[in-house]
């Protein structure tokens, strides 16, 4: 008798998060959600973007979608950034039921959690956050946006910016992104609010709601708290370093404009891909210090991308032990356990393989780009960050999807995809120990 197939919880994750990618696709190329005529292709690469809270983007948003279809866009990063299956637990939870292991597996997947103790209560403290966040923050916007654009349209813009900016999509409702905003205090100021609390993680947020105390954090709440702060100063240095005499970006900015501009073109490309400067006229050192930054990315069950924060740490201290002769990962008077350092290394190398099969397919399809914008680009949708030097709209179509591939991969994450294609729940064998030299 034939075994029925069972799917693990990596495997139903990645099905769930592909179905609603098609969904997407569905809504987003019906006659209400455009303005004029669009590809299958297009919209599959704006639906697949929204998901994964990227912001690359083929087509203008707004001026290629109405405003059901921007209003689509907006829920698909909603739906992408907080998590398929949280939405499926409140309603399952607003219905009076009872949440299975099974669908308990898969949220621990989706949020990646260690345990399934406390599921429940982070997944309802998520809603709080996000709720409170993207309103109070977006009603803030308003005070900028409605003396610009009205009350309606404001308040719309408003919101949703808000949610693409707590989201960490990067999608904006203006073709030059956020560039008319570039000296403007409110708006530098709430939108890197949204982005950067939005992409320290959830677990972050929920550790602070409970202890309130530096002394009582976690030691993940204390690297993400100083690791953010420590990062944004030091690429604030950077950028305003190498880019205060490019007339392309900082260089005609004056008074404040040019500290801003550099402010927060440092703090978004670990999370977001708003852009307040033209991203295709940094100079080449520039994109590639922004690289790594979008590849480190931002925290741990957060709505951002990349390696993470944490993991990034974790290998710099691994480094720097094994060269002052330790045995063991510690930091801050901890001693990070082996299945982390293992789980990090796995991740780090993984997304280095990725990255560079995908830059080396798009170097033999878009041979009109050059190598910088090729890999930037790659990185960018890696890291689910969305800024681009401007080369997506006119990538051929094995381009665009490879790029979609990419942020898919960026968003689920390299491992949940390799272990989505595995078995974990073979026998377990130990063989003997064989040493091999590295030098």
């Amino acid at each position: 008798m034939a075994r029925k197939r069972s799917f693990n919880s990596a495997q139903i994750l990645v099905l769930i998060f592909i179905s609603f990618i098609i969904l997407g696709t569905v809504l987003l190329k019906c006659p209400f959600s455009t303005k004029v005529s669009i590809s299958w292709l297009d919209a599959l690469f704006t639906s697949t973007s929204a998901m994964t809270v990227t912001g690359l983007n083929v087509v203008d948003p707004i001026h290629t979608y109405t405003i059901l279809g921007t209003t689509i866009i907006m829920l698909l990063i909603q739906f992408g950034g907080l998590g398929i299956m949280t939405f499926a637990v409140l309603i399952y939870l607003l219905m009076g039921k009872r949440i299975s292991i099974k669908q308990r597996l898969i949220i621990q997947e989706e949020l990646n959690q260690s345990t399934l103790g406390g599921l429940i209560k982070l997944v309802k403290r998520l809603f709080i956050f996000s709720i409170f966040f993207e309103g109070f923050l977006g009603l803030l916007l308003s005070i900028r946006f409605i003396p610009d654009l009205g009350l309606e349209k404001g308040l719309y813009y408003s919101l949703f910016h808000a949610v693409s900016a707590f989201n960490n999509a990067g999608f904006s409702l203006w073709t030059n992104n956020l560039t008319g905003y570039v000296g403007d205090p409110i708006v530098n100021v709430v939108i890197s609010a949204l982005f950067i609390i939005g992409g320290i993680g959830f677990t972050v947020m929920n550790d602070i709601w409970e202890h309130k105390r530096w002394r009582q954090f976690s030691l993940h709440t204390k690297l993400m708290l100083l690791g953010t702060l420590i990062i944004n100063i030091i690429a604030f240095i950077i950028i305003l370093s190498l880019e205060h005499d490019n007339p392309g970006t900082l260089g005609t900015l004056h008074g404040t404009d040019k500290y801003w501009a550099a402010y927060f073109q440092a703090a978004a490309p670990r999370t977001a891909g708003f852009n307040s400067v033209d991203i295709g006229a940094l100079k080449p050192p520039t994109l590639f210090f922004i690289m790594i930054l979008m590849f480190i990315g931002a925290g741990s069950i957060s709505t951002g991308g990349g390696i993470k924060l944490t993991t990034f740490i974790s290998l710099l201290v691994i480094m720097f032990g094994y060269i002052r002769r330790k045995n063991e990962a510690v930091i801050m008077e901890r001693t990070i356990p082996d299945s982390a350092i293992f789980k990090g290394l796995t991740v780090a190398l993984l997304s280095i393989a990725i990255i560079f099969v995908a830059i080396f397919s798009l170097l033999m399809s878009e041979r009109t780009f050059s190598f910088i914008q090729i890999a930037f680009e790659v990185v960018s949708a890696f890291g689910t960050v969305g800024l681009s030097t401007g080369i997506t709209p006119d990538l051929s179509s094995f381009g665009q999807c490879v790029i979609a591939f990419m942020m898919i991969i960026g968003k689920l994450g390299p491992l949940t995809l390799v272990l989505s294609l595995t078995d974990r729940d073979k026998q377990r064998v130990r063989y003997p120990k064989g040493e091999i030299f590295i030098s």
